[in-house]
């Protein structure tokens, strides 16, 4: 299965929420955020698919992920098409994760870039400001964006994650907030859409801003509830970034 489970460490932590990777309840995202990325496998999936975690354009070489998407030193491919097929245009780069990840229960460290070995022509999203994030309204809104499993069907065999390749979007609000996660609500019957498997490592944007609030890291088994994200205003996350781009 694809990536949204960071580590044994966050699943324990995050018992009641497991893990979360493509949106749901959501729309094709077309040219809306032309900076998400997706990562390609250099395999095909048994589904046809190819795109294994998310991303985001923070400078013109450096793609924003999640640490648990790949290992540190890999060298890896990134896509920015809308709806990805074979033989596309792939970017390829090494992939860098938090040397302290995974972290413990109070900082999983779950942050990673791909260093691109040529620049992007697109404009790149922005990331917040230190402890920016900490005073949020509880009626705050955000925007994932992924790659990752557009539905979840219950089938008599059991769930099932359906996927295209194609980077969708989708609205959630607020559900609580500490140190260094931010937890989205994505349940459909409140109108929330959000992760699910194949998202990991994708931004949420602060409202209808290009500003990255969080990554998707981790979430609920049937991507129905809650979108469990890894804030980018804290001291840690900064720490690692400011190796690889200059900080607002």
């Amino acid at each position: 299965m694809r990536s949204l489970i960071s580590a044994a460490v966050v699943l324990a932590a995050l018992i009641s929420a497991s893990p979360a990777a493509a949106i749901t309840n959501g729309s094709p995202d077309g040219n809306r955020h032309p900076y998400v990325a997706g990562l390609v496998s250099d395999t095909q999936y048994s589904d046809g698919t190819w795109i294994y975690c998310s991303g985001t354009l923070i400078s013109p070489t450096v793609v924003l992920t999640a640490a648990h998407c790949n290992d540190d030193g890999a060298r890896t491919r990134v896509t920015f098409d809308t709806a990805y097929v074979a033989g596309d245009k792939a970017y390829r780069g090494t992939f860098h994760s938090d040397a302290q990840y995974p972290g413990t229960t109070s900082d999983y460290h779950d942050v990673a870039v791909v260093v691109l070995d040529q620049d992007v022509a697109i404009k790149a999203a922005r990331l917040p400001k230190a402890g920016s994030l900490s005073s949020l309204p509880k009626d705050q809104q955000f925007v994932s964006v992924g790659y990752g499993a557009y539905e979840v069907t219950n089938e008599p065999g059991g769930h099932q994650y359906l996927y295209n390749d194609v980077r969708m979007y989708a609205t959630g609000t607020l559900n609580s907030i500490n140190k260094t996660l931010l937890r989205i609500s994505m349940n459909p019957s409140t109108g929330n859409g959000g992760t699910c498997y194949g998202d990991s490592g994708g931004p949420n944007f602060l409202g209808k801003t290009d500003i990255v609030a969080a990554t998707t890291i981790t979430g609920d088994m049937v991507c129905r509830s809650t979108n469990v994200d890894y804030r980018m205003d804290t001291e840690s996350a900064r720490s690692f970034l400011a190796n690889y781009v200059t900080l607002p």
